[in-house]
């Protein structure tokens, strides 16, 4: 959430990010001046509640002069104003919870407010390439995508999955299951042995103020799914950032503490209710699938430096697996709700013959902070400060899957098991047909 005292001060700033978002010029403009319509609307009923409230108290005092000095008739007419006062009050404090949510409710579906260098563009057409590691092989005629290897295998199947629980899911059996599970152990043991994240489990299913604090909601909410509980709902997570990041809501850190590294590797489920007809064969957009997943929690001037120390330890698991990715800079149209800046890490797929997303580092700023109230302090300072988030994949298990299938798979059909992952397979070099 965007701070309104810098909306305030900067309009037309705040204008220019929408329209760097891809809003229309009329839109953000719209946008921006009812924002400020609802932060004057708050700020002159407050001055008034304060005014009223001064009033009160001086009037109080003043019936008590007038009931020494025997003036009746004063401090009748001073009780009478006194008590339409309070009855004012009373009615403004529910006016004034009225104000503030309408004020919140407009600041929580503005997205947050892009870096000066972030490319400006309306799509990943205008994404930047950073750096491209790894040689990208000659791609023979043999070459299938990831699920004609798994069928083929007769280690992965869709038809019963989708028995089970319909389209965009998948059941990995034998060696594919471990090979999926080693994968992720094998992320996890770099990231905390190497890297220094401190590996969490945390709950799967969060609370509405949970996935307000990282922006899922309001504005994704049918991207999520949601179960019953008690007289309310609970969420199943989207991903471990939701958890790991609101370990720190309400809370005051000391900086001297910061940062905070913490990973995990767990199952996230998402609707996909916007990418109908897009990848609907194998496992590259399901309903439920594996992430480990990288946040970082920081002071305000250690978050761009993170962040790229961040994105190289995602890209350090790739290199470990001697798998083929780039690197690009999102572009302002392409950039996630919450980012100020996004890297997206695209691991070479040769059965799409195409680079295809397997991680997404971003850095918050303090926007998730204030959704949070997460805040630290300064050693020998009193007022504290937001904290600055971080978030990445580190990565997509899933996909990590599919980039080896695709990449050490061979002619006869099997697929040969990275040199890193051996260990994880019983020192299995190889996955063959049953």
């Amino acid at each position: 959430m965007l701070d309104i005292k810098w909306i305030r001060e900067n309009p037309k700033a705040l204008v220019d990010a929408l329209v760097k978002r891809s809003w229309s010029s009329d839109e953000a403009q719209a946008t921006v001046d009812d924002l400020l319509l609802k932060d004057e609307q708050r700020r002159a009923h407050l001055g008034e509640l304060q005014v009223r409230q001064e009033r009160r108290n001086a009037a109080s005092k003043e019936i008590g002069n007038a009931m020494r000095s025997g003036d009746s008739v004063l401090a009748e007419q001073l009780k009478l104003e006194v008590a339409d006062i309070k009855s004012f009050i009373q009615n403004g404090e529910a006016r004034e919870r009225e104000l503030d949510k309408a004020l919140e409710d407009a600041l929580a579906v503005i997205p947050n407010v892009p870096f000066d260098d972030v490319p400006v563009g309306a799509d990943e057409n205008d994404n930047v390439e950073v750096r491209k590691v790894g040689a990208i092989k000659l791609r023979p005629n043999w070459v299938k995508e990831h699920f004609e290897i798994g069928e083929a295998l007769g280690l992965m199947d869709f038809e019963r999955a989708a028995k089970l629980s319909g389209s965009r899911f998948t059941v990995l059996k034998g060696k594919l299951a471990r090979l999926e599970r080693a994968i992720g152990q094998f992320m996890l043991d770099l990231h905390t042995t190497e890297h220094g994240y401190q590996e969490v489990i945390p709950p799967l299913l969060v609370r509405d103020e949970v996935l307000f604090g990282t922006n899922q909601l309001p504005k994704f909410e049918d991207d999520l799914f949601f179960v019953p509980h008690g007289d309310g709902r609970l969420g199943l997570i989207p991903t471990a950032e939701v958890p790991l990041t609101n370990l720190v809501r309400e809370e005051i850190l000391a900086q001297e503490k910061l940062p905070l590294r913490m990973t995990a590797l767990t199952p996230c489920f998402r609707s996909e209710a916007g990418s109908a007809g897009r990848d609907t064969r194998g496992m590259l957009r399901q309903h439920q699938f594996y992430k480990v997943e990288l946040v970082s929690i920081t002071d305000a001037d250690s978050s761009i430096a993170e962040h790229e120390r961040m994105t190289q330890c995602a890209e350090e698991v790739l290199k470990r697996l001697e798998l083929p990715f780039r690197t690009v800079t999102l572009c302002t149209g392409d950039m996630g709700f919450g980012a100020r800046k996004t890297y997206d890490i695209e691991v070479w797929l040769p059965g799409q013959n195409a680079y295809r997303e397997i991680s997404s580092c971003s850095v918050c700023g303090d926007f998730q902070a204030r959704r949070m109230d997460a805040r630290y302090r300064v050693k020998d300072e009193k007022a504290t400060r937001f904290v600055h988030t971080l978030n990445g994949s580190g990565t997509a298990v899933g996909r990590a899957l599919i980039a080896v299938l695709e990449n050490y798979q061979n002619e006869d059909g099997s697929v040969t098991i990275p040199e890193v992952l051996r260990p994880y397979m019983g020192g299995a070099a190889k996955i063959e047909a049953n």
